[in-house]
C-alpha cells in the first residue's frame, strides 16, 4: 500500500501559510505559489485560524509563525499535531535561538525556517517535510540547545534515558543514528540491513516512544546526552 507521502507525489503539495503579518503572507504566497508542485490552499492570521483551516482545507504542510496574537504558533502546532493524520508543520521565526522554536519541535513540528531563509531553501523545506522527512539538522538542534538556558536539563536527561530503555538494542542504535541526522539509507549501510528494515525499526521506535517524527527522536537523544 502506498504511503501518504507517496500519494502526495501525484498532486501538488497543499500548503497553508499562517502569519499575523499580511505582507509576510503575501510574500510567501507569491514565492511558493510560483512552484508547479506547490499549491497555496489557505492562509491564516493566528493559531486559532490555523486549527480551523486544517479541517476546512486539508493542507499537507503548514508554514506557521511562532509569535502571533490570540493563539500563538506553539499552541497551534501542539493542537494540530495531536490530531489523526495531521499536516506537517514548519515553524517560522526571526531568531535562530528562539526558545519557542525548540518547544514547537517538541510539540511535533518537522522543522523550522528563519524568515530570511533563501527562497529556494524554503521551497525545498516544504518539499522535504511533505515527503515525510524533517527539515532540521542535528547541528541546528544543537545550536538551539546550546543557546537556551535550561534548568530542567538534569531531570529531562533521566526521563529521556528511561524512555530509551524501552527500546531493543537495534532500535536504540537506530534512534542514536537519527540523533546524528542519518538518513534511512545511511543507517541501513552502517547496520548492514535494508532500507525497509530500517523503516520498520523507525516506525516501531516512534510508536514505543509515542513520538510523531524523527526530529523528536533526535531531541530525545540530545536530552539523554548520548551524542558527543
Amino acid at each position: 500500500m502506498a504511503t501518504v507521502a507517496e500519494l502526495r507525489r501525484d498532486r501538488p503539495i497543499r500548503l497553508a501559510i499562517v502569519d499575523d503579518d499580511p505582507l509576510v503572507r503575501a510574500g510567501l504566497r507569491i514565492l511558493l505559489g510560483g512552484s508547479p508542485d506547490i499549491e497555496v490552499v489557505a492562509e491564516g492570521g493566528d493559531g486559532a485560524q490555523a486549527v480551523l483551516l486544517v479541517d476546512a482545507h486539508w493542507p499537507d504542510v503548514i508554514l506557521m509563525d511562532i509569535r502571533m496574537p490570540r493563539v500563538d504558533g506553539l499552541i497551534a502546532t501542539q493542537r494540530i499535531r495531536c490530531r489523526p493524520s495531521p499536516p506537517q508543520v514548519i515553524v517560522l521565526t526571526t531568531f535562530n535561538a528562539d526558545e519557542y522554536v525548540l518547544e514547537a519541535l517538541r510539540g511535533g513540528a518537522s522543522g523550522f525556517l528563519l524568515k530570511d531563509t533563501p527562497p529556494q531553501d524554503i521551497i525545498e523545506a516544504v518539499r522535504t517535510v511533505a515527503a515525510g522527512a524533517a527539515s532540521l539538522s542535528p547541528t541546528v538542534i544543537r545550536q538551539l540547545i546550546d543557546h537556551i538556558a535550561d534548568p530542567a536539563a538534569g531531570p529531562r536527561r533521566a526521563q529521556a534515558r528511561r524512555r530509551l530503555a524501552t527500546l531493543t538494542d537495534r532500535e536504540h542504535e537506530v534512534a542514536v543514528a537519527l540523533g546524528h541526522g542519518a538518513s534511512n539509507a545511511e543507517i541501513g549501510t552502517a547496520l548492514g540491513v535494508s532500507v525497509p528494515t530500517v523503516k520498520g525499526h523507525v516506525s516501531r521506535l516512534l510508536a514505543k516512544l509515542e513520538l510523531n517524527n524523527r526530529v523528536q527522536v533526535a531531541l530525545l537523544i540530545h536530552d539523554a546526552e548520548l551524542l558527543p
